[in-house]
């Protein structure tokens, strides 16, 4: 049976795959943002930014540009799981011998592929703009697994938007608010420069623990608390958002 299930996911994770590189400019496009946020930041706006700290702007904002990359990229996941719904491929699949769970999952594990790719892309930028590292090789393994659980959360509630949404723009709407969580945390500014309320709410959102256990992995310094509520979050997010997702799937399915 798991060989089954494998072994449908893997096909169907094909077939998205090819969509996607036959039209590879979603992958550019989602790219795009968080380079020209890149460039903003760190050519016109990051002369005026005091961090606190002796490193350059681009080291210390990084962290936030990664995690506006995936958030841009997921969106594109609720609008090919709308589409597939809207056009009856999902009927087609149910009268298939296929496994019904591979469904969502090709859909997941393609947005992983898709932004692992605009997450290289801007990575690779960043270093052409002058980001520098001393990272080792087990703390880039420890960004990397932040950010794979960090597009597994956030791909999970796309899926529930894109079975949820009643019109395509809708689909794609829900991400415009996990783009911008990123400006309320510490991904540009300290947070004790921030008025009090705000301070109060970016030190106790998700992003800031994140931001901060990539950005202290990428300095090669200590993690400290930060790692542990960073976890708690994604995997609390990612649990949530995948028992929903499959809840609303299988009414979709009866």
């Amino acid at each position: 049976m798991t060989t089954h299930v494998l072994a449908d996911t893997g096909t169907l994770t094909g077939r998205s795959l090819k969509h996607i590189l036959r039209s590879p400019d979603t992958i550019i496009t989602t790219a795009v943002t968080p380079i020209a946020l890149m460039l903003l930041f760190v050519y016109v706006l990051g002369g005026a930014i005091n961090t606190g700290t002796d490193e350059s702007y681009i080291n210390y904002m990084l962290p936030g540009i990664l995690l506006i990359t995936i958030a841009s990229g997921i969106a594109y996941t609720a609008y090919r799981l709308f589409l597939d719904m809207q056009g009856g491929i999902f009927e087609r699949f149910q009268s298939m011998p296929i496994a019904r769970s591979s469904v969502l999952w090709a859909h997941v594990l393609t947005s992983l592929v898709s932004n692992i790719i605009s997450v290289a892309l801007v990575i690779g930028v960043a270093f052409i703009m002058g980001f520098r590292t001393g990272a080792s090789f087990g703390a880039w393994l420890g960004v990397a697994g932040i950010l794979v659980l960090f597009t597994l959360a956030l791909t999970w509630l796309a899926v529930i938007a894109g079975l949820s949404a009643k019109t395509v723009d809708g689909a794609s709407a829900f991400s415009y608010p996990l783009i911008f969580l990123p400006f309320i945390s510490s991904a540009f500014v300290p947070t004790d420069t921030m008025p009090g309320p705000v301070a109060w709410f970016a030190e106790n959102q998700p992003v800031t623990s994140i931001v901060n256990s990539i950005r202290a992995l990428f300095a090669g310094q200590p993690v400290g608390s930060d790692i542990w509520i960073a976890l708690a979050w994604l995997v609390g997010i990612l649990v949530v958002a995948y028992a929903i997702a499959v809840s609303i799937y299988k009414k979709k399915l009866r």
